[in-house]
């Protein structure tokens, strides 16, 4: 009698154990439901590397001690990344100073980029006079290790610089110089002495080692031994940050995990991923590449969908903000990878911001400001049903 009594008593503590949990723990997301994580099949010694990197990345804050500034944007990389995603408003960034394919005429002045923050005793950066300008949100970074591991073979086959086919689009590949201390790709191809880039919103950085090394100088006012030159003084610096640790973010950045579908098989969405098709969207938003050889084992030779061709294309003159950077022209922007999209808002405050400066706040208005070669695809987007469109923007936040 005295064991059913406290077997009884267990089953009862057991309940409400289990009760008291589902109230008192937090929700906790699907796998696809977040941007970062790392890709499957990592060693443990890179599982560990990836750590690192990730603790770099988002909880490594600079402060004056560390080297922060004199002037900059930010104190760590996750300020503008929040969660790997998009950027918001509130922490964009302005860069100024190239209205053409010459170069920045105005580096002795600042560019390319504007510090609106300083540590105490010093002014925060101001836009010199004449200069042109434009502001800019952070693009969310996983799956960046695919789009690096592209070959530049693949892009050219994609690309069209004099619309051969007739189809209106003309995607060509950033053709510009790369600073010496990157390491090219397997089987890169130059054209007059220039090299494919392809990150950034104008696709100027080579790798991610430029992107990465970039940011520590421009962002956070931080030098290290690839980007040695002061952003205050244009003096160079001992480095502040390790090479190691740069090393660390960018294996972080290579093999965080590509963003994951929702509502795959949903009717909505696959009528949505036709009409995709249908109205041409996917001829600058390519739904599936390719990696060729990559030194991380498990980016190699394989098929990814990030809807992006990686390649310059015009705008047109409402997204036309006079600035550009590398030999992209001021109306050429490269086209944006839609995986993830879905999930901006999580990392955005909740609402949309899109675009390369956040301007549209939906993915309807993100549509009505495309141009230049994407003008034909927004008409036929305009001409749909609402049930299409519906149908349209429900695959589009799949993604």
């Amino acid at each position: 009698m005295k064991f059913n009594i406290l077997k009884l008593l267990f089953v009862i503590f057991a309940i409400l154990s289990v009760v008291s949990c589902e109230k008192t723990f937090p929700y906790l997301p699907a796998e696809n439901e977040l941007l970062d994580g790392p890709i499957e099949g990592l060693s443990i010694e890179q599982q560990v590397q990836f750590l690192k990197g990730d603790e770099f990345f988002n909880d490594d804050i600079f402060t004056v001690d560390k080297g922060l500034g004199p002037i900059f944007n930010a104190t760590v990389c996750a300020s503008c990344h929040a969660g790997d995603g998009k950027g918001h408003p509130f922490v964009r960034f302005t860069r100024f100073g190239q209205p053409d394919t010459l170069g920045n005429q105005f580096l002795n002045l600042g560019g390319p980029q504007l510090q609106n923050k300083a540590i105490p005793g010093f002014q925060p950066e101001q836009i010199p006079a004449g200069a042109t300008f434009t502001n800019l949100l952070a693009p969310a970074v996983t799956g960046l290790g695919f789009l690096d591991a592209v070959s530049d073979a693949d892009l050219i086959a994609l690309s069209d610089p004099n619309d051969a086919n007739g189809d209106g689009i003309s995607g060509r590949p950033h053709w510009n110089n790369i600073p010496d201390y990157v390491q090219l790709r397997p089987n890169s191809i130059s054209q007059n002495g220039r090299y494919i880039t392809r990150f950034g919103k104008k696709g100027a950085a080579y790798d991610l080692l430029q992107q990465t090394s970039e940011a520590y100088n421009q962002d956070i006012g931080i030098t290290s031994l690839f980007e040695p030159i002061d952003t205050h003084s244009g003096l160079e610096f001992d480095p502040e940050v390790s090479t190691q640790t740069v090393h660390d973010v960018v294996f972080y950045l290579k093999t965080l995990k590509a963003p994951l579908r929702r509502d795959e098989t949903d009717s909505d969405v696959l009528a949505g991923e036709q009409i995709f098709t249908q109205i041409n969207c996917a001829s600058c938003h390519v739904p599936a590449l390719q990696t060729g050889y990559s030194p991380i084992e498990v980016l190699s030779f394989k098929t990814f969908f990030p809807y992006t061709d990686l390649l310059l294309h015009d705008m047109g003159p409402g997204l036309d903000d006079g600035y550009t950077e590398g030999k992209a022209l001021t109306n050429e922007w490269k086209t944006p990878a839609l995986w993830g999209l879905g999930l901006s808002k999580n990392s955005q405050g909740g609402s949309y911001f899109l675009l390369h400066d956040g301007r549209a706040t939906g993915i309807e208005e993100a549509i009505s400001l495309h141009g230049g070669e994407a003008e034909q695809s927004k008409n036929s987007y305009q001409q749909l049903s609402e049930t299409e469109k519906q149908q349209l923007i429900k695959f589009l936040e799949s993604l």
